[in-house]
């Protein structure tokens, strides 16, 4: 039953609490949004980790010579793990030059007894990161990342995959599992 008032009906008093039971939550959801947002910008909250970034080698264990093509495809695919690393936000990576004549003097710096840590602390990197290709054939190859807390020189990351076929695409897809399913897996 409505209540005329001046000809007009009276609006029922509870769609008032309505209205001001959806401003209520509108103004909880952007406080809550603002927080958010401030909480975020809290110094630290993610900063990029300084890393000494050594590339990535090649390594033949099959009967066949490394040919131009598996070349290239370790410096694409050392570069396209250094790409992928930094545009995550996670890593920022420090100029490694400064021990580049010390750094050649080891055939692979994933192995080489702590040198790669070493060296990321020298340059004043929190981790040391560096990877290897294992071909076995044509047909089976592996792929690895270690990524190494600069001092105490344990293992904190990284990753490994299995790859079938040795072409362009297939080195890109092994990348690009480790980078995504291991390194930044949330």
């Amino acid at each position: 039953m409505r209540a005329l008032t001046n000809g007009r009906a009276a609006t029922p008093l509870f769609c008032m609490s309505r209205i001001e039971s959806r401003q209520d939550w509108l103004c909880r959801a952007i406080v809550a949004g603002c927080a958010l947002i401030m909480l975020s910008a809290l110094p630290g909250a993610a900063e990029p980790v300084p890393a000494a970034y050594f590339g990535m080698k090649l390594i033949n264990t099959s009967p066949a010579p490394i040919s131009p093509e598996e070349e290239a495809r370790i410096a694409a695919t050392a570069e396209r793990l250094r790409e992928r690393l930094e545009n995550s936000g996670r890593y920022r990576f420090v100029d490694v030059t400064p021990v580049a004549e010390r750094m050649d003097l080891y055939s692979n710096l994933s192995h080489c007894n702590g040198c790669d840590t070493s060296f990321a602390q020298e340059l004043g990197a929190e981790v040391a990161i560096s990877g290897e290709v294992q071909k076995t054939s044509n047909l089976i190859l592996h792929i690895s990342i270690y990524i190494r807390d600069a001092a105490t020189a344990q293992l904190i990351g990284g990753g490994s995959a299995d790859i079938r076929s040795n072409t362009d695409k297939s080195w890109r897809r092994g990348i690009d599992y480790i980078v995504k399913n291991r390194i930044l897996k949330e």
